[in-house]
């Protein structure tokens, strides 16, 4: 065990960089300290993100899905270095461990690592026109010279539906659809190799998901581009990914590709997330599996699995014993005690 910022932590075994994936996540940790008293002395830590692994392909797209507060968004703030140092654990970006770069080379890796947020209107500045907003970073980074930077601007509007008269309005002035469109706009333009994209279509219409999906399937295509899309919608996770991750209460409990996890579920919280997916058809019946109890908190969760306190299928070991990965099939992990060989 290795002893850390007074946190007893697991040890693991470190990754080796393979060049077919552009990020590798290895027992990842993001804890958050609890203060009390007068001192403000850490009496305890919300565990936010606690020991997932996972790999992510070039050119393809990761759902990470779950309930709110499993710890989604942080995972994917941690793996951008936003969200302050990590507890433990890897981030190779290309193959180089984010957190051990300095900060001029963190200031390099901004342009290929970027984000877009949740909510559009809150994340654009309301006092900056759009072509300010897309361009701010393009200047900050000398991305292009200064004679093509409109054309540049310009340009990046166009492959996002923004037109040029569009570049001196605020953002009051746009719908919500549009809106995210220059939120993405605003992360393509540094030219990105990976986007987190952290729930970028829940604060929209559902004809406007539709725009904004194949938008960025669109430019993924025309780019290159390697996405981790953060959501707890699952129709549009299955539309969108080429994998995806099953998030409970820090943990990544499952994780494969796109059609194995939707034919074949096999962690019962991924069951019980499916069995809720909306069928649009009148006749068909699903049985809905209704789980008892709430989310334990984070910041003292459950020992052994996690999961087992609303598991139906839950055993004496469940309570005591942390469930190990498991490959069920190829590619097809999951972590739980019912597939122990």
């Amino acid at each position: 065990m290795a002893k850390k910022s007074n946190l007893i932590l697991p040890e693991f075994e470190p990754v080796t960089y393979d060049p077919q994936y552009i990020l590798m996540v290895n027992q990842l940790r993001k804890y958050f300290p609890i203060k009390d008293g007068m001192l403000a002395k850490t009496v305890g830590h919300v565990k936010a993100v606690d020991g997932v692994t996972f790999n992510l392909k070039r050119g393809t797209t990761m759902g990470l899905v779950g309930e709110s507060g499993c710890g989604k968004t942080t995972t994917g703030r941690t793996i951008l270095r936003l969200a302050g140092e990590k507890t433990d654990g890897q981030v190779l970006f290309n193959g180089k461990e984010v957190y051990d770069m300095s900060s001029q080379e963190m200031r390099a890796l901004r342009t290929k690592m970027q984000i877009i947020f949740q909510d559009p209107f809150s994340s654009l500045s309301p006092r900056l026109p759009i072509s300010e907003i897309i361009g701010e970073a393009v200047k900050e980074h000398n991305l292009v010279p200064a004679a093509e930077y409109n054309d540049y601007i310009d340009q990046v509007m166009d492959n996002c539906g923004l037109q040029p008269f569009h570049k001196d309005r605020y953002p009051h002035e746009f719908s919500g659809g549009q809106r995210q469109r220059i939120c993405i706009a605003r992360a393509l333009a540094l030219n990105p190799e990976f986007v987190v994209c952290d729930e970028p279509v829940s604060a929209l219409d559902v004809s406007i998901q539709a725009q904004i999906i194949n938008l960025l399937k669109e430019l993924q295509g025309e780019y290159n581009l390697t996405y981790l899309f953060i959501s707890h919608d699952l129709s549009v996770v299955e539309h969108i990914s080429d994998t995806v991750g099953v998030m409970y209460l820090g943990n990544l409990v499952e994780y494969g590709e796109t059609g194995d996890i939707f034919k074949n579920p096999l962690h019962p919280y991924t069951k019980a997330l499916f069995s809720a997916i909306p069928i649009p058809d009148p006749k068909a019946v699903r049985n809905r599996i209704v789980l008892e109890g709430s989310i334990p908190s984070p910041a003292n969760p459950p020992q052994g699995c996690k999961f087992h306190t609303r598991c139906p299928y839950a055993t004496e070991r469940c309570k005591c014993e942390v469930p190990a990965q498991k490959e069920v099939e190829p590619g097809h992990y999951v972590v739980c005690h019912l597939f122990d060989e």
